[in-house]
């Protein structure tokens, strides 16, 4: 990875403050219910879903849950019903560690507007990031595709913290997988 002629020591510290700032202005994060049109009755519990879509467009939504730490995120993605299949909104509502949520804001970023092919491209490389422990990746474009997502190659030298980041990644891929079946 580039390191901008930066010490070890400064590159931890500017990639701390990166995602400090991400957990701290969510980018994607709203309220699900603030913005809803659409009721349902659930017939297991009786409460009341609401959901609402664009037109053109099939959702998909998934919650994740991260028993170690408590992190959990509900992840909704609206997939453009023509081909190319693309992310024509994708928007996240949780809580959880700075990491976990500066994770779904720079997600967001990576993949609003992407192809359903370059996002999961995106997510195939950031998980190879966490699978370096610390080491970055070897092949630069694909460091520089994760834009502001390559400040997570230091949470990758802690294995208590990757499921953290991978929350994201891993909501992102469900709803877009029930997205896709919900179109055939």
């Amino acid at each position: 990875m580039n390191d901008y002629g930066m010490s070890g020591d400064d590159l931890e510290q500017m990639y701390q403050e990166v995602i400090l700032e991400a957990a701290k202005n969510p980018h994607g994060k709203e309220s699900f219910a603030a913005d809803l049109t659409k009721e349902q009755t659930s017939e297991s519990t009786g409460d009341t879903v609401v959901r609402a879509t664009h037109e053109y467009c099939t959702p998909g939504e998934s919650h994740q849950f991260n028993p170690t730490c408590g992190d959990e995120a509900t992840v909704h993605v609206e997939i453009s019903d023509d081909e190319p299949y693309t992310i024509r909104r994708v928007v996240w509502d949780g809580q959880g560690c700075s990491i976990s949520q500066a994770s779904l804001s720079v997600m967001v970023d990576l993949v609003d507007g992407q192809t359903v092919d370059k996002a999961m491209e995106l997510e195939r490389t950031f998980h190879r990031l966490m699978e370096s422990r610390g080491k970055g990746l070897d092949d630069e474009a694909a460091e520089e595709s994760l834009g502001d997502g390559i400040v997570f190659q230091g949470v990758s030298k802690y294995p208590m913290r990757i499921k953290c980041a991978l929350l994201a990644w891993e909501g992102l891929k469900d709803s877009i997988a029930k997205a896709l079946a919900a179109k055939h």
